[in-house]
């Protein structure tokens, strides 16, 4: 993406992502695979969208998930980004999270959230 009045540099972009990707930050893996993809590269990029799935990134499996229907990715790759997707997210579960998302439910502060998450998608410079 770029910034409103800024270069776009992306050897620099590729180095942050990497950055971030290096740190565990599944957003910055996913990005990696679709530079990766955008350049002609599908088995790096598939390589990326296993790991990112695996740290729980929702967008990853759905590629993965199409990629598998379509015969690019083994079933063994893809079921193995599977498993480690649902223990990305069993580890995130816990008694106050759950209670913290009651309690915007019950105030409507969930539904304010995702309207605004769903108005950034919208955003074409938007990159998940």
């Amino acid at each position: 993406s770029s910034g409103v009045g800024v270069e776009m540099d992306e050897k620099k972009e590729v180095y942050h992502l990497e950055q971030a990707a290096i740190g565990g930050e599944p957003f910055a893996r996913y990005n990696l695979g679709l530079v990766e993809l955008k350049n002609g590269r599908h088995a790096r990029a598939a390589k990326h969208f296993i790991i990112a799935a695996k740290l729980g990134h929702d967008g990853s499996l759905r590629t993965l998930k199409d990629w598998y229907r379509f015969g690019l990715v083994s079933k063994e790759n893809f079921a193995a980004a599977l498993r480690g997707h649902q223990a990305a997210v069993d580890a995130t579960k816990s008694p106050q999270r759950e209670a913290a998302e009651a309690f915007q439910r019950r105030h409507g502060l969930h539904a304010a959230a995702q309207a605004s998450t769903t108005s950034l998608k919208r955003n074409p410079e938007y990159r998940e």
